[in-house]
């Protein structure tokens, strides 16, 4: 799934559309200290009332929200034997073709008992599935965002899973108004914090309006931190990079192919080179993401005034750093703007944060004997509100 894909589907989870129907939902409430179902329900969508459909809808949507790379990751299912009938793929596979609500949840309440294995939660928690249809139009229509009953659609059943954390309120202080007095409240339900999804996926992957079954689209919780012991072992899927795990990548390949040491000019052509990369791909319609294999990396060192770069040099640091030389990483994973916004030099006396497209006025030079780190400046530097004195290099 591209992003593209990811918001269509998202912005859909919304009260009374019609390209979306959700017809089943089941919760489990797991207790933290017995990592063991306490409570659990199955019911049609359409039974709640509308102020739970609504608070369920916001988290559904919260689920799908973040970037690819960094909270979102398309996880390849792992081979099944064909006497494995536990495996998350099949599961989820069956439970989103049959017509029995029974089998259905029945299959979802095998994936729960998966995540209660070998896990233990920091407090409790509630796990919900959704199944339902998601419609998508043939034609683009930009001013309706609904369909009309005679447009033509593409029709993609799909099962929805969130995973939320327990708190339980404070205590406080009330006004009771029948009997009119102050009282302490001392019902302390536990709240089902539906705004901080801690995890959740979605099944299948769509590619093309088309169904991948063979993919599934993993939430994490918080960025850049995956739960790999559950894509492994409750998604049953393979291991997948993160965006800091490509730039990673990227940096120790660079490396290999260029030594440790570059210029900030060279270093200032290589980012420009992969924001060129950038406004290419924002520009396609399909909005597929760009990617660097050995040839493209090998063109950006090149492009960029890296000497030496050959073609055996790039394999052989592929086949060094991720022991792959097929491995393609995301450019986007890469540029600093978009994994931490700015490229930091850091000395002993200070820490600078840089744009990536400024790193070109920076150098580092030596001054009576010490190096120092000169910024070429058009205007009067202003610190704390002062203006600085002008200073002519020491010689």
């Amino acid at each position: 799934m591209n992003k593209k894909d990811i918001a269509a589907i998202r912005k859909q989870f919304k009260l009374d559309t019609d390209l979306l129907k959700i017809t089943d939902i089941y919760k489990v409430y797991i207790k933290q200290e017995s990592s063991d179902f306490y409570h659990e329900e199955s019911q049609p969508f359409a039974l709640l009332d509308r102020e739970q459909q609504e608070l369920f809808l916001t988290n559904f949507k919260k689920v799908l929200g973040g970037k690819l790379g960094l909270k979102l990751f398309e996880v390849k299912f792992q081979e099944q034997a064909e006497e494995q009938t536990d495996h998350t793929q099949r599961l989820l596979y069956e439970g989103l073709h049959t017509n029995e609500v029974e089998e259905w949840k029945t299959n979802m309440e095998s994936i729960a008992r998966k995540m209660v294995q070998d896990a233990q939660y920091e407090k409790d928690v509630v796990v919900t599935f959704i199944r339902g249809n998601y419609y998508k139009p043939t034609k683009r229509n930009h001013d309706e965002e609904e369909v009309a009953k005679q447009d033509e659609v593409y029709k993609n059943p799909f099962i929805l899973c969130s995973m939320n954390q327990t708190e339980l309120p404070k205590r406080s202080l009330v006004f009771d108004f029948n009997e009119k007095e102050f009282k302490s409240r001392d019902m302390l339900d536990p709240i089902i914090n539906l705004t901080s999804p801690i995890g959740g996926f979605v099944f299948p992957c769509f590619t093309d309006n088309a169904a991948d079954v063979n993919h599934i689209l993993y939430a994490a919780g918080k960025a850049n931190k995956p739960d790999y012991h559950f894509i492994e072992n409750v998604l049953d899927g393979e291991e997948i990079m993160t965006a800091e795990d490509d730039k990673a990548v990227f940096e120790e390949i660079v490396k290999e192919v260029a030594g440790n040491e570059m210029n900030t000019k060279t270093l200032a052509s290589v980012y420009d080179e992969l924001n060129s990369m950038l406004l290419v791909e924002n520009e396609e319609e399909d909005e597929s993401l760009s990617t660097l294999d050995t040839k493209e990396v090998e063109r950006v060192l090149k492009a960029s005034g890296v000497k030496d770069v050959s073609t055996e040099k790039v394999e052989r640091a592929f086949q060094k750093v991720i022991e792959d030389k097929t491995y393609e990483m995301k450019a986007s994973h890469i540029l600093p703007s978009y994994a931490s916004k700015s490229i930091k030099i850091e000395t002993k006396v200070a820490n600078i944060a840089i744009s990536p497209q400024d790193l070109r006025y920076v150098r580092q030079v030596t001054v009576n004997g010490k190096r120092c780190i000169l910024i070429e400046v058009e205007e009067d530097t202003i610190i704390e509100g002062f203006t600085l004195l002008e200073e002519e290099l020491l010689k």
